[in-house]
């Protein structure tokens, strides 16, 4: 058992890499989401189950990924009202999770999985088209 479960980490850990090589900047961003969320359900189930190990790591983990991922790729040559609330948006976050983590509560997980969700629908519903091949040959 344990030679198989190591075997389907190793490949999803190659499947990630794949994932994040073939990624354009825009994708990422959605791999940032996706991994932070993941870790806010695993942080929740870990609550549910008593398991504080797990729920250290994997909150220390989604704030890592918001802080470090998402709240660096913010960038400010756009709208700095927008660049400035989406940072505070992120702090935020990870003040949430850190009281989460303190305490060992779920409703902060809860409260910043959502917010999370609804970021990564807007990113999702922005994603640059792809140029029709006609132009792309012209570029």
């Amino acid at each position: 058992m344990f030679t198989a479960r190591l075997s389907i980490d190793q490949y999803r850990q190659v499947g990630i890499a794949t994932d994040v090589a073939q990624a354009s900047p825009h994708q990422l961003i959605v791999l940032l989401f996706d991994g932070a969320i993941a870790a806010l359900q695993q942080a929740r189930h870990a609550i549910a189950h008593q398991d504080a190990d797990t729920r250290r790591r994997a909150t220390s983990k989604a704030m890592r990924i918001i802080d470090e991922g998402l709240k660096a790729a913010v960038s400010s040559r756009g709208d700095a009202a927008l660049a400035a609330n989406l940072n505070a948006l992120y702090d935020h976050m990870v003040g949430r999770l850190f009281q989460a983590n303190a305490r060992g509560i779920e409703a902060p997980l809860a409260e910043v999985g959502q917010l999370l969700e609804q970021l990564r629908s807007a990113w999702v519903a922005i994603t640059p088209r792809p140029l029709p091949q006609s132009q792309a040959v012209r570029a």
